[in-house]
């Protein structure tokens, strides 16, 4: 199963486009300083090519910020569309308990502050202002009161959620966020196979359940049941049985995925919703997925072997391998391979490799 998903999130490439990149389809998070740029770069994208303006970031799954190339922008809003107003509340967290006291539904109300999030953005606007100015426009169900701010503010999600709708996009490397209007924008009615999002997960991170594409998306398991492709085939992993897409099953029987990666900590490949069998112990689990400050994962020929953590001084960068098993010389020489990759990437020199007993 993990070979597949290395083929098919093409983690065994060394060169290819923006075009030909799989995970583009379902989003590459962006979350911190080895975020998308650096899980395109490991499926062999030329990153230092690559201008402000390609690929495109958004608020869009889990309201995590994703890339997605700008051509396909139109399919992507249509397909990160929560399935049904139940799916919505469900996204959008306690947000949703007052809107609902209130008689309006939930995705009516992401209607609304898109609305509102397109007039207040006739140009690129910081996120403070436009949270600002929504706080003034917008009655009491949708704000709540923000004790750190000691102010009145929307809710988290539905800002984040709605600003796709309102068609806008986040300028990349801003802190605070800046929004602006995406040139040209317009939704398509319905996504293709390629950009719905079921589908991309079982081709991406399959086999899986519903349950499992549930986990992902945030969204109840029977909306996700509802909207199960039917050329599925039935595959058992671990004595469960799941599914994947017909299209894929040749791609399954092979078994060769030769790769040395390190894994940034929020690449997709970690993000699959079946970490138990990702990684079966359940202490190296919490050490991959702690509750705040992960590391990255080690990758080698299909499987997890350890993380890792860069310790960097200046302009130098030293990386700490924690490994689960005994690595021979051949592996640890191309995981300090690509740890000078990883330097080079964020602009350092590697001062070594330090891999813990």
């Amino acid at each position: 199963m993990l070979n597949f998903r290395v083929r098919a999130q093409q983690l065994d490439r060394t060169g290819g486009s923006l075009a030909d990149t799989a995970v583009l389809d379902l989003g590459v998070q962006d979350t911190g300083p080895d975020g998308a740029r650096w899980a395109l770069a490991l499926r062999g994208i030329d990153v230092a090519a690559l201008s402000d303006e390609e690929p495109v970031l958004l608020w869009t799954v889990r309201g995590a910020p994703h890339r997605y190339r700008r051509a396909d922008l139109a399919e992507v809003a249509a397909a990160v569309e929560p399935f049904s107003d139940a799916d919505a509340g469900k996204r959008i967290y306690d947000a949703a308990k007052p809107l609902k006291a209130a008689g309006i539904g939930i995705l009516a109300a992401l209607d609304e502050v898109a609305a509102r999030m397109r007039a207040i953005v006739a140009e690129p606007t910081v996120k403070g202002a436009v949270s600002a100015r929504l706080a003034a426009l917008l009655p009491e169900p949708y704000l709540r009161f923000c004790r750190p701010c000691q102010a009145t503010h929307l809710y988290e999600m539905p800002f984040r959620l709605a600003a796709v709708r309102a068609g806008l996009e986040l300028r990349p490397d801003t802190s605070p966020p800046v929004l602006r209007r995406i040139p040209g924008f317009t939704k398509a009615a319905a996504p293709g196979d390629r950009f719905d999002l079921v589908r991309a997960y079982l081709r991406l991170l399959g086999p899986a359940t519903p349950r499992h594409v549930a986990g992902y998306l945030d969204a109840p398991v029977r909306d996700v049941k509802a909207h199960w492709p039917e050329e599925v085939v039935e595959v058992v992993v671990d004595g469960e049985t799941r599914w994947l897409l017909a299209a894929d099953e040749p791609a399954w029987r092979s078994t060769d995925a030769p790769a040395t990666r390190l894994l940034g900590p929020f690449d997709l490949f970690l993000q699959a919703k079946d970490r138990e069998t990702l990684v079966p112990d359940p202490g190296r689990a919490k050490e991959l997925w702690p509750v705040l400050g992960r590391p990255g994962a080690v990758l080698v020929d299909g499987d997890l072997v350890g993380t890792w953590r860069p310790r960097k001084s200046g302009r130098t960068m030293k990386l700490a391998v924690q490994p689960w098993r005994e690595l021979p010389d051949s592996r640890r020489k191309a995981i300090v391979e690509q740890a000078e990759r990883l330097a080079a990437y964020r602009g350092v020199s590697l001062a070594g490799v330090d891999f813990a007993a």
